[in-house]
């Protein structure tokens, strides 16, 4: 279980294109279900092992990166040990002790996406910041970056070759300049009056 003092994963972004991905977990386990299809999106040459109990040492050896859904620390155990050996990449879902990724939620639109992370402390405020981005990056949003990807084929060009660098980035800038983003949050009321120092010290405990 995460603690306060758990240091955050460092977030980068894989690409899987043709390699080796592993899902273990049973055919209608949401989250192995969930895993399966981002994998395939993002071109994985994917196995799913719906049966854990018979996961064999080779399913494995050759994999890039493996998540298992199942919340079995001896499966997990097993995991971890078989990537130290075979140097892939493991997330073991909701038990980060024994891998090294930890998954994000994710909020797409088009070539953009944001993924949110909150080590595993408030997995609840992570969905709805997902869910509110998601909203948020709606058909409108999505043409505009298809718009602003268009308008920067044509600014390189018009402005091409290396004596033009600096207007070409100039250009580019102006192009996103006026975008712009509104962020607002709602907190619960037990937290206000906590601030206030109206309701329990929560955070001193």
């Amino acid at each position: 279980m995460p603690t306060l003092d758990q240091k955050p994963f460092y977030p980068v972004s894989l690409n899987l294109m043709g390699r080796r991905c592993v899902v273990i977990g049973e055919r209608d386990d949401r989250e192995a279900v969930e895993k399966a299809a981002a994998l395939r999106e993002s071109g994985a040459d994917l196995l799913w092992i719906d049966d854990p109990a018979a996961l064999r040492d080779e399913d494995v050896a050759e994999a890039f990166f493996v998540i298992s859904t199942p919340q079995d620390e001896a499966l997990s155990a097993r995991l971890r040990a078989l990537a130290d050996r075979h140097r892939f990449l493991l997330c073991c879902i909701d038990q980060p002790a024994y891998g090294f990724v930890a998954m994000t939620a994710i909020a797409k639109s088009g070539p953009v996406s944001i993924a949110i992370s909150t080590t595993g402390l408030a997995p609840r405020v992570g969905k709805r910041l997902k869910e509110r981005l998601q909203a948020a990056m709606d058909e409108t949003f999505a043409r505009f970056v298809q718009c602003l990807a268009t308008q920067k084929t044509r600014i390189k060009r018009r402005y091409a070759g290396a004596e033009h660098g600096a207007m070409r980035r100039r250009a580019m800038i102006e192009a996103a300049d006026e975008f712009d983003v509104r962020v607002e949050f709602v907190y619960p009321r037990w937290f206000e009056e906590e601030l206030r120092g109206l309701g329990p010290r929560v955070m001193e405990e």
